[in-house]
């Protein structure tokens, strides 16, 4: 039972218990979807475009027709990479797996006994009311529905998703999913299709069983269509680079980030104050979106990550189950969570 004399420990850190790799692109025709064997790799091109001025300008300039001629007369010349399917090849396929873990009740480190104690006791009782089961099923849900794909999703004629549990080199199940026929808003919408893949899941998040999953999607877009792998962050800020837009790619080959398939499989949080608005964003401490530049688990209305786990652990006031999931998806995303300061 907590304590009001319990404390945060300092250290305390959790790893994550989706285990993903980055994902792999490759090309071909959506007909040959059930032999991949002679897909090919797509490759990260590089081109050089003489682009048009377009930003916005100063009054000064844009107000002074003879000013704004001069400017766009200008080059703007970038290098930049790309990548395509070939002219013969409608399909994208993007290739990964994921290792389901268990024992979320044992933090990776924690400096303080009894805090580690009663943080168990919090988890364990989650665990044994509700036994992953909401959790498990929004993570099989954000597989099948393809939301790992991100932009390459948009305008797709057609989405199969394949999940296969792995042994070794065995293939022991496989499931094949439609992925538009998902709402990518609502969950539970397709509850008894994703049930047994969810069933898989939760034995994984439980401990019960190793859980390997190989996830491969097929993306049927068009004979030579851009495809978009990950976007590599440039921290170089010095401007010498010759290039504006570095794509990511393994071996040569186009790939997507493991983080950037690890956040869209964690997009299950509807549970926050402006989730009808929004719809599902990714399970993160504040509530924090980067693209909206927003956060809306706000600390100061006492709903982000922090303030509900400690109000449960260190008070036993425990939250509402919406934020029961919330806190423990926080948990299986992995992360350092000591004491500040």
């Amino acid at each position: 039972m907590a304590t009001t004399k319990l404390k945060t420990a300092s250290v305390l850190a959790f790893e994550r218990k989706h285990a993903n790799s980055d994902a792999a692109m490759f090309a071909g025709r959506w007909q040959e979807r059930s032999n991949t064997e002679g897909w090919q790799a797509i490759e990260v091109q590089q081109k050089s475009v003489r682009g048009t001025i377009s930003n916005r300008l100063k009054a000064a300039i844009a107000d002074d027709p003879l000013k704004l001629d001069a400017e766009i007369q200008k080059p703007n010349l970038q290098t930049v990479d790309t990548a395509a399917l070939p002219q013969d090849s409608d399909t994208l396929k993007v290739s990964f797996t994921l290792r389901v873990l268990g024992d979320l009740a044992t933090p990776s480190a924690c400096n303080d006994g009894e805090y580690q104690q009663a943080l168990a006791e919090v988890i364990n009782g989650y665990i044994e009311r509700e036994q992953f089961t909401e959790l498990a099923a929004r993570y099989a849900e954000n597989l099948a529905n393809g939301r790992f794909l991100w932009r390459n999703r948009v305008g797709a004629e057609q989405i199969e998703v394949k999940v296969s549990q792995l042994s070794g080199t065995d293939v022991l199940n496989s499931w094949t999913f439609d992925a538009h026929s998902f709402d990518l808003r609502n969950f539970g919408t397709q509850a008894a299709i994703i049930k047994p893949l969810a069933d898989l899941i939760q034995t994984g998040l439980s401990g019960k069983s190793f859980v390997l999953l190989r996830v491969e999607a097929y993306v049927r877009l068009g004979e030579g269509q851009e495809i978009f792998p990950s976007q590599e962050l440039v921290l170089d800020g010095s401007g010498n680079s010759k290039k504006s837009k570095f794509l990511y790619q393994v071996d040569g080959q186009a790939a997507m980030h493991s983080q950037k398939i690890g956040n869209a499989i964690r997009t299950i949080d509807t549970w926050y104050p402006q989730a009808d608005t929004f719809g599902p964003i990714a399970v993160e401490p504040y509530g924090s979106v980067t693209s909206r530049g927003a956060a809306y688990r706000q600390p100061k209305e006492k709903q982000d990550f922090y303030n509900l786990l400690d109000k449960w652990v260190l008070k036993g006031e425990t939250p509402s189950v919406d934020n029961q999931h919330y806190v423990m998806g926080i948990l299986i995303r992995g992360g350092v969570f000591g004491e500040a300061g």
